[in-house]
């Protein structure tokens, strides 16, 4: 066991492990073959408070496999349940193991924890490991997502552990560094509400509310507002994933934080050909997390969330039912305000019309109609820069470019300010799907570079260079979909 002052820069402040014995199990490490690096998040590493170099010594990479333990770490695995596809279960960290709470320089707390490190008592008969495509999957999206400034949790490093695995053939073996300003999730009250005591789940709000959002702490009605906070947060977040294209797959409650981070980054992609019925995971086949129904079952989500803490609420329970109802009832039209700001900007409107719904949704309409590129269509709006074909060289876009441009020229602010704010709110470049599948199978075989080169195109999604051209492209027309699968 290595005292904490081992020159990496861990500073852990755990707090976790102090709650009920309930809520998580103490986990004896599972140590791996033989770990290697494969990338390793300077930025991340930086904002921290951790040493690059230490952290690529052989001790660095044992602590970051798993393989060695630190004296101040928590190493543990986190209990929760969840609606899986709207069914309930049971579930707990199968995989995963939390080596402790970090303090940043700024003195902000991240966890830092292992995916793929090894069993837990909730590993389900699963062998706890992970594959390294998964893996390197989940670095690429959640970096993608931060540098989109959209909530998320992100990945530190990925180690390849020197073991093959076995899922539909043999794989590389790998192991996710993952940080995250909590792992609390819906699925973690859901689990005490049905497995604890009222007791039990008043302290995992108390410690969320602490954790999360200590400004309500003192408040009188701190638990109702403990839930419209969340509320909001999650509209927030869907407003941003729905701007940018982006969806999750697997929207169970098990994935929602209450942190409101985007977390589990499985089937999820971005969209290319804009339709909002596009669903990419291979298991969701009745399109229940498709795009258009995001926000419709994050407040499904809520509902259940909102439930655990009915006994917090009013000791009446029709009175708790009313007074959570209400809350979860805003969620649409917190959602709905943020999302027409975020299309707001990406169209140069500055200020609010009537008919600001009207010329958003008529665009978005036109663009299902042609099958035009989401991201792209956006990017060349911006530039004023398309070509006289598809849907630009109809009638309809004929119209709907002039009502637009008149709403434009109806503002005060100058056509730079407009075409500025409009770059700020348009990336240049997502990742796409056929860049991403690139990326990982050349890193399978060994070749990290790809997966490199499309981490700095990414890092800055919004500089326009035509270096970036070609990432920028859509994939060329495909008979079959694309398709997603859960990485295990």
């Amino acid at each position: 066991m290595l005292n904490k002052n081992s020159n990496i820069g861990w500073n852990f402040d755990n707090s976790y492990d102090k709650l009920s014995p309930i809520f998580f199990s103490k986990i004896d490490i599972n140590p791996v073959l033989s770990p290697k690096l494969v990338i390793l998040n300077e930025a991340l590493v930086k904002s921290l408070g951790l040493n690059s170099d230490g952290l690529r010594t052989d001790l660095g990479i044992e602590i970051l496999s798993g393989n060695k333990v630190l004296e101040a770490g928590a190493y543990i695995a986190q209990a929760y349940a969840g609606h899986q596809f709207g069914h309930f279960t049971m579930l707990g960290d199968g995989r995963a193991l939390l080596i402790g709470e970090q303090i940043t320089p700024s003195g902000q707390k991240y966890d830092i924890q292992l995916k793929g490190s090894g069993k837990t008592p909730y590993s389900r008969g699963g062998d706890g490991r992970a594959a390294l495509g998964p893996m390197i999957r989940e670095y690429i999206i959640s970096e993608a997502m931060h540098s989109l400034d959209i909530p998320t949790t992100r990945s530190l490093a990925v180690i390849k552990t020197g073991e093959n695995i076995i899922r539909e053939n043999k794989k590389d073996g790998a192991i996710l560094v993952r940080t995250a300003s909590s792992h609390i999730r819906f699925g973690t009250f859901q689990y005490i509400a049905a497995f604890g005591n009222d007791e039990q789940l008043k302290e995992l709000a108390d410690y969320s509310i602490k954790r999360h959002f200590p400004n309500i702490e003192d408040n009188k009605d701190k638990y109702i507002n403990f839930l419209r906070e969340v509320i909001n947060k999650h509209a927030i977040l869907v407003s941003k994933w729905q701007s940018v294209g982006f969806i999750h797959g697997v929207m169970n409650t098990d994935n929602m934080t209450i942190s409101g981070e985007t977390i589990d980054y499985g089937p999820c992609a971005f969209m290319d050909t804009y339709n909002p019925n596009t669903v990419f995971s291979s298991i969701d086949t009745n399109g229940r997390y498709s795009y258009k129904n995001q926000p419709i079952m994050a407040q499904w989500n809520l509902c259940r969330f909102g439930e655990t803490l009915l006994p917090l609420l009013k000791e009446n329970r029709d009175e708790a039912i009313e007074i959570a109802q209400n809350a979860i009832t805003e969620f649409l039209e917190i959602y709905y305000l943020n999302w027409m700001k975020i299309m707001r900007s990406k169209l140069g409107m500055l200020n609010e019309e009537a008919q600001d719904k009207a010329i958003i949704e008529d665009l978005l309409s036109m663009m299902e109609k042609y099958n035009e590129d989401y991201t792209n269509t956006f990017r060349e709006l911006t530039f004023n820069n398309f070509k006289n074909k598809g849907m630009f060289g109809s009638k309809e876009f004929e119209h709907w470019y002039k009502v637009w441009k008149d709403r434009l020229d109806r503002q005060e602010e100058s056509k730079e300010s407009i075409q500025n704010l409009m770059k700020k709110s348009n990336p240049y470049v997502i990742p796409r799907n056929y860049r991403v599948e690139e990326a990982i199978e050349k890193a399978e075989s060994g070749d990290y570079d790809f997966m490199k080169k499309l981490l700095n195109v990414i890092s800055n999604p919004y500089e326009y260079s035509i270096d970036k051209k070609d990432y920028s492209n859509p994939p060329e027309p495909s008979k079959y979909p694309y398709r997603t699968f859960c990485g295990t």
